[in-house]
């Protein structure tokens, strides 16, 4: 038996430990918020939080969580953050098909959580290995900066604030 956390509560599996942490999920607990996209760890559909780090769990086995705390988007929405970024998400019209937006809203809190006032290039950086089908990155971007504004409303864009870096990305 391997045993993790899944969103707070200790479970328990007999899934081999080669199984990735994706089918576990949404096969053995019935959590279906993550998707697949690639299978190969580069698109971020997967996207969950293992010790608050976003991974890419269509690739991750089960070994590796051993022990180890996984959240899922499930787990994650109750969260400021999460909020935050929901109401964002909304506030921007982020969403388009919606298939990569889990994984989106995984690696941005988990973003949010590390670093509660990053700069452009922090957004990118973070979310740079999560695909959206749809093409719609500046409209993520500035999501995830509102966001962080929301959470921290003195908070400053690469040193200008952050309502003129609004105005920036909206006439880009």
């Amino acid at each position: 038996m391997l045993r993790f956390t899944l969103n707070g509560k200790t479970v328990e599996t007999d899934l081999a430990p080669d199984t990735p942490l994706l089918w576990a999920v949404r096969d053995g607990f019935k959590l279906k918020g993550s998707k697949f996209g690639c299978g190969a760890g580069l698109c971020g559909a997967c996207t969950m939080h293992v010790d608050g780090v976003a991974q890419k769990t269509c690739v991750l086995p089960l070994a590796a969580v051993a022990g180890r705390a996984v959240t899922t988007i499930e787990g994650v929405t109750a969260t400021g953050a999460a909020e935050a970024l929901q109401a964002a998400w909304v506030a921007q019209s982020v969403s388009q098909c919606g298939y990569c937006q889990s994984g989106q809203i995984m690696a941005a809190s988990a973003l949010l959580a590390q670093n509660p006032n990053p700069t452009e290039a922090d957004v990118e950086a973070a979310m740079a290995g999560n695909i959206c089908r749809c093409g719609c990155y500046p409209r993520i971007k500035s999501a995830v900066l509102a966001a962080a504004a929301t959470l921290a409303p003195d908070a400053v864009v690469q040193g200008t604030p952050f309502k003129d870096a609004m105005a920036r990305e909206a006439s880009a």
